[in-house]
């Protein structure tokens, strides 16, 4: 499959690796010295999805506001238009820093062409954000034509940006619920392992119409199937460490709940598919939950 235009773009440009090898590992460094609890609020486990695609809202909402104002005070010299502008520019600068914050730490485990991609996402709209702050000072300064231009400018940038920033999750998938596009699995039990093959405290991947099920024993004796592959980037869980009845991907730390599937620490935000199970003559029977089926990509 042939490369996109944006993709051709940012393959001509290998000072981008540079850019990131120097600067990813710090960011990780910083979220990783907050502990679980701050790589839960950044990466949005809270919230239940991807926080930074949430917050992008309220500048680029913000700064659309912010330019029709502005045209709307060329035409007329209306100070309430003015006033509008100048508070729309400025709610769009605080929501960018906090946007840009967030985006970084998206962008921590990012590899190759997509690590690329979202390092000129991150530029343009850091250069951005940084003229249109400029533009907030030289209104105040009393520039304002001045700070008009600096906001055009930067509306422009972040308007490239968040085009990249659209490929990347659409293009190269970041942040999606990797689980979807897997097999949903039987719709009736399957008889997929002996009982006695399944440890007390052990992982055991199984593969079902296709579908990748991860089952282990809870602490109570359930028994219980998730699916295998992290929905964050696509990590085997049965390689992850086992914490009582939960599972910790070996790739970026994610613990889902052996059980119900819930992520409980990030960067996954998303649970993981679940299976019903029963025994039968000694069998460990699985089929897909009504949940899991429902929201496969058809």
């Amino acid at each position: 499959m042939g490369a996109t235009f944006s993709q051709r773009i940012t393959d001509a440009m290998p000072f981008l690796d540079g850019v990131a090898d120097r600067v990813q590992p710090k960011v990780q460094a910083v979220v990783d010295r907050g502990g679980a609890r701050l790589r839960n609020v950044v990466d949005g486990v809270w919230f239940g999805s991807p926080l930074h695609p949430a917050l992008t809202d309220v500048p680029v909402g913000s700064w659309t506001a912010a330019i029709t104002f502005d045209a709307l005070d060329v035409a007329t010299g209306s100070r309430a238009l003015r006033n509008a502008a100048d508070a729309s520019l400025a709610l769009g600068v605080a929501g960018g820093f906090a946007a840009a914050t967030l985006g970084l730490s998206d962008w921590r485990y990012l590899s190759g062409g997509s690590r690329r991609m979202g390092t000129a996402h991150a530029l343009l709209n850091a250069v951005g954000l940084a003229l249109n702050t400029t533009s907030l000072v030289l209104r105040a300064t009393g520039r304002r034509r001045a700070g008009q231009v600096a906001f055009l400018s930067g509306y422009s940038l972040v308007g490239m940006g968040a085009h990249l920033g659209g490929e990347l999750s659409y293009g190269y998938g970041l942040r999606v619920n990797r689980n979807v596009f897997q097999p949903a699995g039987p719709n009736e039990f399957a008889a997929v392992l002996d009982e006695d093959e399944l440890p007390d405290s052990g992982l055991r991947r199984v593969e079902l119409d296709g579908a990748g099920v991860l089952l282990s024993r809870a602490g109570s004796g359930e028994i219980c199937a998730i699916a295998a592959t992290c929905n964050h980037f696509g990590g085997p869980l049965e390689q992850g460490d086992r914490e009582g009845d939960t599972v910790v991907c070996p790739w970026h730390k994610s613990r889902f709940d052996l059980c119900s599937g819930e992520a409980i620490d990030g960067p996954a935000v998303f649970p993981q598919s679940r299976y019903e199970t029963r025994v039968r003559d000694g069998k460990i029977e699985v089929k897909a939950s009504e949940e899991n089926v429902e929201r496969k990509v058809t």
